[in-house]
């Protein structure tokens, strides 16, 4: 089957979409879109490096750790992680993002696409202190478009449905995984791994 390498190609196949569908795009965030981010406590950020690579991550926190600071700018304080920096390198090379916030139990998303910036002054990252510790970063987004987007995939694939959910002895523990990916000796157990994780979360 030849590859499909055009957007008429790709049309042909999927028709245009409904004129909602069109509309619903805003260029900023409304009332609807600020309620979303307050009762979030997930987004997934988008990004890709200079070599045009894309990577995705996950930023999670309590709802409304994104804070909104006007209708077209977000806030998003840069938690201790694995420290390999790829959402941030990528956005020194290139400011283009792209965000997806969920809610649990909500099957519809909120997207929001624009640039962002890195900020380190400490008057930024004051707001964002837990247990007496400040983000290392915050990234200040300027939105470009803003948008809902419908509840299918969420519903397909029952992804907050408690008896949809995957037992976690399904898999091998995250560090038997590395174990066997890396070659190491030994697997750092899941209880282990929990209580690092707990001692660095912020």
């Amino acid at each position: 089957m030849p590859r499909i390498t055009t957007v008429e190609q790709l049309r042909n196949l999927y028709g245009e979409p409904r004129e909602r569908s069109r509309r619903k795009v805003l260029p900023a965030l409304d009332v609807h879109c600020r309620r979303f981010i307050a009762l979030s406590p997930l987004v997934m950020v988008g990004s890709t490096g200079a070599d045009g690579r894309a990577d995705v991550t996950p930023r999670g926190d309590a709802p409304g750790f994104v804070q909104v600071a006007d209708e077209r700018t977000l806030l998003i304080p840069d938690r201790p992680g694995n420290n390999r920096l790829d959402t941030l390198t990528n956005l020194v090379a290139n400011p283009a993002i792209g965000l997806l916030f969920l809610i649990p139990g909500v099957d519809e998303t909120l997207r929001v696409n624009g640039t962002a910036g890195i900020f380190d002054d400490e008057e930024l990252r004051l707001p964002f202190a837990m247990e007496g510790r400040l983000p290392a970063t915050v990234l200040k987004v300027k939105v470009a478009e803003c948008y809902l987007h419908c509840a299918k995939a969420f519903m397909r694939s029952r992804a907050w449905d408690p008896e949809s959910h995957t037992p976690r002895d399904a898999l091998p523990s995250m560090g038997e995984m590395l174990r066997d990916q890396l070659g190491l000796a030994t697997a750092e157990t899941q209880a282990e791994m929990l209580v690092r994780y707990r001692e660095t979360l912020y």
